[in-house]
């Protein structure tokens, strides 16, 4: 058994999720510490904005039953970017949740990232890295980190929806997505605009706009292949509510 021990390239159910948190130095950081810091003056300097700021990373991610187990470590943003300049890695990977919106006419609302970061025109659901604010007697609250980041880049608050019990995962060289369906009590057009207001009404917001996905044909430019492949399955397996 590896330290990432899930199937590849093809979405499983799981119940729930059970992420803690280990103290210890994150091994994969401590190995690379003066390449890490050589990636972030290149990133940095391409995208100013950028902010060092501290994330959860994983050394261990595993299926026991229908429970995925991981084991995660505070770790730079830095780290996490030069990362994804050299992936795959056996020591380290990064793993995040996505609240997947689907309209009353059964589309899904996704958004697509603003010019300033670092995924800039990338399309994915309104989402975010785990990090320490998340983390509740030493576990990631991942409920919370997905409502936290749908209210800061969308104003939708995901404590009003209702949802389905359990999670699709996807494991990929990418990273691995936990997703969970959200059932919106609007039409895609109408989730569209009040995106689009609060977007126009945030000083600094971190996405563009929404992208509303309407069926599983031609995909929008900046599409993830996390992404892609999550809406290849939602039109195939209709929401259980």
């Amino acid at each position: 058994m590896t330290r990432f021990d899930l199937p590849e390239n093809q979405m499983f159910a799981v119940d729930d999720v059970i992420l803690r948190l280990d103290p210890s130095n994150l091994p994969f950081e401590d190995a690379h510490r003066e390449a890490i810091a050589a990636h972030w003056l290149l990133e940095k300097a391409a995208q100013p904005a950028l902010f060092n700021g501290r994330l959860l990373m994983f050394s261990e991610l595993r299926l026991e039953g229908r429970v995925l187990e991981g084991r995660c470590h505070l770790a730079d943003y830095a780290t996490l970017l030069y990362w994804r300049s050299i992936r795959p890695h056996p020591d380290v990977v990064h793993c995040f949740a996505h609240p997947a919106l689907v309209s009353t006419d059964g589309a899904l609302v996704a958004a697509r990232m603003g010019a300033h970061t670092a995924n800039a025109g990338a399309v994915y659901f309104a989402a975010g890295s785990f990090e320490q604010d998340d983390l509740r007697d030493g576990r990631i609250d991942h409920v919370a980190n997905m409502e936290r980041e749908v209210m800061e880049e969308t104003g939708l608050d995901l404590t009003r929806l209702t949802h389905e019990l359990d999670y699709q995962v996807l494991a990929m060289v990418t990273g691995t997505v936990i997703f969970r369906r959200y059932r919106l009590a609007m039409t895609a057009d109408e989730a569209a605009r009040v995106i689009e207001a609060h977007v126009a009404a945030d000083p600094e917001p971190e996405i563009e706009g929404p992208v509303i996905l309407g069926d599983a044909k031609a995909a929008p430019d900046g599409l993830l292949p996390h992404m892609q492949a999550f809406r290849y399955w939602h039109f195939a397996n209709p929401m259980r509510l």
